[in-house]
């Protein structure tokens, strides 16, 4: 029976394709609870997570906030956030969470921006758990299904957070998604040819401000690999042949996360299948939720109907 839990930032049950939709907006966090979710910072840190601020948020920074001087609302906020949720561990609940947060906050953020770091970061819990009914697009790499879907996450963001607040968190963030976004159209262009298509890249590249650069290089490198992911399993590649392709293209240590995540499909595709199958034989609505709770865990459960529903028909049947 998998383990109910509520880690730090863990809420959305990721799988297949829709990984990459979680992938490339960032808002998946490394946990070894989660099922199948993109958790890397680089191509050769796949799936590795990202280091916490060294120190408590206001203290010792000398950049501007997103709203003006604000300390709170500075570039590293959403990092902060990511790292004190990740500090909280497991939690029974999305509430229980957040009462583990008040004990943690004071490492994390200076003591004058205490109470307001906490109150946003509870919004951020509750965020990240309306994050995880939505539904991720059927094929990531389809620009049109991915703006559709950036639009819908950014709806909720600012449900969620003021202005100042989403600049601070996602601002560099959407930067990154518009440039990734306009890659997939070029690439899945026709009409333009190798060298048109190499030129819009590079007026898109250029249009990104020099720090963020590097960072959206790394992302392209995550389609990449998710790309040769989906080549992998149209062609029944078996896993020796992954490792090695994989291994020469990322390094051995991506390889062996991106076999990590391998398996955990393998596990969230044959957990779905049981229940599936369960479904279509017609047991009764009381069995059915003994093994909805059974197979899946709470986040998990979020996003099964949405699961099943990417499908495709034949296996619905």
């Amino acid at each position: 029976m998998h383990k109910a839990v509520w880690a730090g930032g863990a809420v959305a049950a990721l799988a297949g394709a829709g990984a990459l939709w979680w992938f490339l907006g960032g808002d998946t966090s490394p946990t070894d609870t989660a099922p199948p979710a993109a958790q890397g910072q680089g191509p050769a840190q796949a799936l590795a997570r990202a280091a916490p601020p060294p120190h408590p948020l206001g203290q010792g920074r000398t950049t501007p906030g997103a709203a003006g001087n604000d300390p709170l609302l500075t570039p590293g906020l959403r990092d902060a956030i990511e790292a004190m949720l990740h500090d909280a561990g497991e939690a029974g609940s999305p509430d229980a969470l957040k009462l583990r947060l008040e004990a943690l906050v004071g490492q994390h953020f200076a003591p004058e921006l205490t109470t307001r770091a906490l109150a946003l970061a509870r919004r951020y819990v509750d965020y990240r758990v309306a994050l995880g009914q939505l539904r991720p697009p059927a094929d990531p790499l389809d620009p049109h299904a991915m703006r559709q879907a950036l639009e819908q996450r950014q709806k909720l963001r600012l449900q969620h957070f003021d202005g100042d607040e989403y600049e601070a968190l996602f601002g560099q963030q959407q930067l990154l998604d518009q440039a990734l976004l306009a890659r997939l159209e070029i690439e899945r262009n026709t009409a333009l040819s190798a060298e048109e298509k190499r030129k819009a890249l590079a007026e898109t590249e250029a249009q990104l401000p020099a720090p963020l650069r590097a960072q959206r290089s790394e992302s392209v490198a995550h389609v990449g690999a998710a790309q040769q992911t989906a080549a992998f399993n149209a062609q029944g590649a078996d896993d020796a042949t992954r490792f090695a392709q994989r291994s020469a293209t990322y390094g051995a240590e991506a390889a062996e996360r991106l076999a990590r995540l391998d398996r955990e499909e393998r596990d969230w595709n044959a957990r779905l299948d049981q229940y599936q199958q369960a479904r279509s034989a017609g047991q009764d609505a009381a069995r059915l939720d003994q093994l909805r709770q059974t197979l899946f865990t709470p986040e998990e459960q979020l996003r099964l109907e949405g699961a099943l529903g990417l499908r495709s028909p034949a296996q619905n049947r």
